[in-house]
């Protein structure tokens, strides 16, 4: 019985992953690569659902989603409930690969609207 029950709970987030799965076998071949974010926006939204459920997955997803525009942010943004920092073990350091420098790079910045300026 206890089996059964823990296939009900995780039933909804087998169907969404399912169905980004179906997006990524037969939508996705056949439009242009224009991510702008690593892990593409199908792939978060998979590692999303895994790792918080479907309700949280679903929330992440939908901001994602919300932010792929032409003048949202780009770069490492790996799925992460608000307010998480970067998970220590996907942080990379240009400088040190050992992972230990306090110069942050690029991938450690959070994800936000770049406006360039002519002052540079």
């Amino acid at each position: 019985m206890s089996q059964f029950l823990s296939f009900l709970y995780r039933l909804p987030r087998l169907a969404f992953v399912g169905l980004v799965r179906g997006y990524q076998l037969l939508l996705s071949p056949h439009l242009p690569p224009t991510c702008r974010f690593q892990p593409t926006c199908s792939t978060y939204s998979i590692q999303a659902f895994r790792e918080y459920g479907a309700v949280k997955g679903l929330i992440l997803t939908i901001y994602r989603l919300g932010r792929c525009h032409p003048w949202g942010g780009y770069g490492y943004d790996p799925p992460r409930w608000f307010g998480e920092s970067l998970p220590h073990e996907e942080c990379h350091h240009a400088s040190d690969p050992s992972g230990t420098s306090d110069a942050q790079s690029p991938a450690d910045e959070p994800v936000s609207s770049h406006v360039s300026s002519s002052s540079e």
